[in-house]
């Protein structure tokens, strides 16, 4: 893909704003930045924790480069502004974004294609007394995970082993979003898969299986250690590898996203079956990022990498770009 970086324009780097996943966000956001920097892009740093949207109109920027996490970035919401303000933007378009965002919404339409992803129960505003609580181990069984809905980076996540712990685990997720998601805890290997593209043209890239301490691959462990190891090559069987491409690839087509993503999921240790847990549409992009290492992996460069999204830049209104060889 040959790119004319003069005509990309003058572009901002979207980092920080206002989410739980902000320190991660300005992490990424100053990767981005340097990459395109020395590619030769004309790209400058944008928080919009600390600058309105609409100053990006007003200063000339042509461009917009996401690398927000969570809540007011990843969720559509900046999408949408981007659309009125129309300026083109890297990865997912509103509707992606909003659904794939809201992890119970992702599973009613996964589940509705028919994809694999674990039993759920959602705990709205209500329906959390300890009465409710309780009852969802006799549902789900134990251990299981209860986690918010709308949060990233294993934020307000608790992995539940007794009836006891569901009311603090519960506590804990309503910090972070007013409903409860409850899921089945798949016993297995934990890997991701991301996906470059669009449509029938999207490629998923080589897996990562993830090797965490204890099985503990928290918020801490994502970005603040190197406590986990990460294998890519994922050493999986040839034919699982593919079978977990083939189902992320599936899984990024049914929500509609565009530009790139990451897929999560378990493989069952008892039948090596594959679980969809969430797509990311807004992945990191930090030292210790996924997307960048299994690039790497596939002979794609960081700054390589960070170009080629910020060429697919579009508005969900524009056709997607022409890929040059």
């Amino acid at each position: 893909m040959n790119i004319d970086v003069k005509s990309l324009g003058k572009v901002a780097v979207l980092m920080g704003g206002s989410s739980a996943e902000r320190e991660v966000s300005l992490m990424s956001g100053s990767g981005v930045l340097h990459a395109l920097k020395s590619q030769g892009v004309d790209a400058y740093a944008f928080d919009p924790a600390a600058s309105d949207l609409c100053e990006l109109k007003k200063e000339g920027f042509r461009r917009a480069f996401v690398a927000l996490h969570g809540r007011h970035g990843e969720d559509g919401t900046v999408q949408g502004a981007l659309e009125l303000l129309g300026i083109p933007y890297t990865g997912s378009g509103v509707m992606a974004s909003a659904i794939a965002m809201d992890k119970v919404m992702t599973k009613r339409v996964w589940r509705a294609e028919g994809l694999p992803t674990p039993r759920w129960v959602l705990l709205e505003p209500g329906h959390q007394q300890p009465a409710d609580t309780r009852a969802v181990p006799d549902e789900l069984g134990l251990p299981l995970i209860v986690k918010p809905p709308r949060e990233g980076s294993s934020i307000g996540v608790t992995q539940v082993r007794g009836y006891s712990q569901m009311h603090d685990a519960v506590a804990l997720s309503t910090r972070y979003d007013p409903d409860v998601l409850c899921e089945e805890f798949i016993d297995g290997d934990e890997v991701t898969c991301p996906v470059l593209g669009e449509g029938e043209q999207a490629v998923a890239l080589p897996v990562i299986r993830i090797v965490a301490p204890e099985g503990a691959y928290d918020y801490q462990h994502k970005y603040f250690t190197d406590d986990v190891h990460y294998l890519v090559p994922s050493g999986l069987p040839q034919d699982e590898e593919r079978e977990i491409q083939r189902l992320t690839l599936a899984a990024y087509r049914a929500l509609g996203c565009r530009g790139w993503g990451r897929a999560d999921l378990m493989v069952r240790a008892s039948d090596r079956r594959a679980f969809l847990l969430e797509m990311n549409t807004s992945p990191g992009m930090t030292g210790h990022s996924l997307v960048p290492m299994s690039a790497k992996a596939a002979g794609i460069s960081y700054e390589r990498l960070c170009l080629q999204l910020l060429a697919q830049a579009r508005l969900d209104a524009s056709p997607a770009p022409a890929t040059a060889a």
